[in-house]
């Protein structure tokens, strides 16, 4: 069986999500005794073997939704945020006064994925709503790739998932204090925990919702969550698709 949490699986989180995990394994009484790390996530997505991962809601509604079964949706700790949602800062480097217009016509946009609901489907809606549209972009691969190649200039700037952003400013604030969150995209579903097809969701969402509330403060902070909700698949799919690069 695999389990995977490597979307926000970053190196200081492994531990609270060991706990995590172990947590979920012992209330479903079965799983694997360690979490899958650095396998190919669209392997794992679509594997029989898939017993929980968590993907985005980008590649949920156009490839997976009718491959895979949704067990729930997690919810974290963000600011004016609806329960089960997640939303994307656009960043910028503190000492850069342009506005997100003049950004978007003379600067390079980074994003990691075009499969990103975060990284570049949300900011290409917040950016048409303002009939705006990213001049140049630059794929970094990786949401932290993205934040550093503002930092060092190589971008002007990105739209990053809310939630990698606080974790990672929570471990390395030195460099946080020279970025500037300026602006937010509209929220949209948090990235949902997946399984198999043919497998059974209910026992393992109730699993998640006992493990979270076993959670240590210390924990449940540093991952910033707080429960697991049901959206239906609906929620994801009724989002556009939106262009490629």
């Amino acid at each position: 069986m695999i389990a995977s949490f490597g979307m926000y699986d970053m190196p200081h989180l492994r531990d609270a999500h060991d706990r995590y995990w172990a947590g979920i394994r012992t209330a479903l009484g079965y799983g694997p005794d360690q979490l899958n790390r650095g396998g190919d996530p669209w392997t794992e997505w679509q594997s029989p073997d898939l017993l929980l991962a968590q993907t985005c809601g980008l590649p949920f509604r156009i490839r997976l939704h009718e491959k895979v079964t949704l067990v729930g949706t997690p919810d974290y700790d963000l600011p004016d945020c609806p329960t089960g949602h997640y939303f994307s800062y656009l960043i910028r480097r503190r000492d850069d006064p342009r506005s997100l217009a003049e950004l978007s016509k003379l600067g390079v946009m980074a994003f990691n994925d075009p499969l990103s609901q975060s990284g570049w489907a949300a900011p290409l809606a917040h950016l048409e709503e303002r009939n705006l549209k990213p001049r140049k972009t630059l794929q970094t691969q990786a949401h932290i790739e993205s934040i550093r190649t503002v930092l060092n200039g190589q971008a002007d700037f990105a739209a990053i998932d809310a939630l990698t952003l606080l974790l990672w400013a929570a471990e390395d604030s030195d460099a946080a204090a020279y970025l500037d969150a300026f602006d937010r995209t509209v929220p949209t579903p948090a990235l949902p925990y997946i399984t198999a097809l043919e497998r059974d969701p209910k026992p393992i969402f109730d699993s998640i919702a006992t493990a979270v509330s076993n959670l240590t403060h210390e924990d449940r902070c540093a991952l910033r969550l707080k429960g697991i909700v049901n959206l239906p698949p609906s929620a994801y799919l009724a989002f556009p698709i939106p262009p490629a690069p």
